[in-house]
């Protein structure tokens, strides 16, 4: 099983923090992102990582993974971060955004999901995207869900909270036919000249696609994406605001209000 982490980003909603190191280095209760998360991958066993980097990418130097550089991350965002990691995608595939740190029983759910392409989504985002946002619906994305838990539509502006069943982490796992249709999937897309609309999302060019653009250009393709259900256990990294609200708590001992640092990686 091989993990690929997209830390490309520059991060600019976390400046200054960000301006003389990428994102995925800011430091969160005595470790960075990143170390944090390969510390998890390794206790759930996941040791083939691949991490594709892009902003500052120098001072990424961990001997425990394997480098890729996104050259053009200024222009591009997670799909084309994701595909530089192309041929490290064979056999079981974990894909996470380098600004998240998870528990290892939100791993594991992952690990052991046996479907083709699974996605991890929190049921409890409303709880924590008001903790973070003033306005949480201008923020959320709209996903909703079959009765067997396989997604329908992923990655909308919504008005209507109805619409939201939970919110992809960006943690998800391809494997079996799965990583054959996303690479085929990808390929066709960037054959389509710059002329034309980006099928994925008309609004932007296809080289910023965002990952739920992509996710919901392979439900439009028939593919079967599994929602895999937890009820927080995570963090994403993406602003000032995240960053002094996760301190305070952390300060304060309520952090476990929101993760559980025991259970993440212990290196």
């Amino acid at each position: 099983m091989k993990a690929i982490i997209l830390a490309a980003g520059k991060g600019e909603r976390l400046q200054p923090l960000t301006n003389d190191k990428p994102k995925c280095l800011v430091d969160l209760f005595g470790k960075n992102i990143l170390r944090w998360q390969i510390d998890t991958y390794h206790e759930c066993n996941i040791h083939d990582i691949t991490v594709v980097t892009g902003y500052k990418n120098n001072l990424i130097t961990y001997s425990d993974a394997k480098y890729l550089e996104n050259k053009d991350y200024e222009e591009t965002n997670m799909v084309e971060t994701m595909f530089c990691a192309k041929n490290e995608m064979k056999d079981t595939v974990i894909v996470s955004y380098g600004d998240i740190i998870f528990e290892k029983n939100v791993l594991q759910k992952l690990i052991d999901s046996d479907e083709d392409f699974s996605v991890i989504i929190d049921k409890n985002w409303e709880k924590y995207w008001k903790m973070r946002f003033s306005e949480p619906l201008r923020d959320a994305e709209s996903l909703i869900l079959d009765d067997n838990d396989f997604i329908m539509d992923i990655g909308q502006k919504v008005d209507n909270i109805n619409e939201i069943q939970g919110q992809y982490i960006g943690l998800m796992k391809f494997q079996n036919d799965a990583v054959k249709f996303i690479i085929d999937f990808y390929e066709k897309l960037k054959k389509i000249p710059d002329s034309e609309k980006n099928p994925l999302n008309p609004e932007i060019p296809f080289r910023k696609s965002f990952m739920t653009d992509f996710l919901r250009g392979l439900i439009n393709a028939k593919c079967k994406v599994k929602a895999i259900p937890i009820h927080g256990g995570w963090l994403e990294l993406d602003s000032i605001k995240d960053y002094n609200l996760y301190q305070k708590k952390f300060e304060d001992n309520s952090i476990n209000d929101l993760i559980c640092l025991e259970r993440l990686g212990k290196k």
